[in-house]
């Protein structure tokens, strides 16, 4: 058996089977013509025009239109292309806007939150910042009320909303008021509703927000 006999399993158990993981992505041969080309060849960390390594001219050409097709998709000011997944792109987010110790808010992973929610054992959320975790009610909806209540005594740095195996449309516009009673960076994990919220098949609804 050999990595290329692998891989063509692989193609076939995927030919053959439903996906069911919103997260999960059949690209077309062009996307994976490009991953696997010679793209893959080049250190390119860093930014567009602020790399560490010579040479990466065309690769922020790449990198500058993807962004910018990025943006265009959905409807942003500033788009990063660079995580590779939900997980890491959590990571950048959590380690760039709390310390060591600050409170977090999240879905807990048993109602159908994503580890990097802030679990407490497994993951990077739960082992560097104080994890507070909110579920559902007896409808299986997510408790908003016990989110308000946990958000007021714990005074979160962040709070994340997103899902990985919870059904029901987020609320987004209530857990903005929520974050904004207790002042509070909302972040929207949108991984497992991408194509939904480009499609405008997700209402994303913030309420008017005033600066202070």
């Amino acid at each position: 058996m050999t990595v290329n006999d692998l891989i063509q399993h692989e193609l076939e158990r995927q030919e053959t089977t439903i996906q069911l993981i919103p997260s999960e992505n059949y690209t077309t041969p062009e996307v994976m013509s490009a991953v696997g080309s010679c793209l893959m060849n080049k250190y390119s960390e860093g930014y567009p025009r602020r790399r560490y390594y010579e040479g990466n001219e065309i690769i922020d050409e790449i990198e500058t239109m993807a962004i910018e097709r990025a943006k265009i998709l959905f409807g942003v000011p500033h788009a990063n292309v660079q995580p590779y997944s939900g997980s890491p792109a959590n990571a950048a987010i959590e380690m760039a806007l709390l310390e060591s110790g600050d409170t977090m808010m999240g879905l807990r992973l048993s109602s159908g939150g994503h580890l990097t929610h802030g679990h407490p054992q497994v993951t990077f959320g739960g082992k560097f910042f104080h994890s507070v975790q909110f579920g559902l009610d007896a409808n299986a909806r997510i408790d908003l009320d016990e989110v308000r209540r946990l958000a007021k005594e714990h005074k979160p740095k962040l709070m994340i909303v997103g899902n990985t195996a919870y059904p029901f449309e987020l609320d987004f516009a209530e857990f903005a008021k929520i974050a904004d009673e207790v002042g509070a960076w909302l972040v929207a994990d949108i991984s497992h509703v991408a194509g939904l919220v480009v499609a405008g098949e997700h209402p994303i609804r913030y309420p008017t927000r005033t600066s202070s």
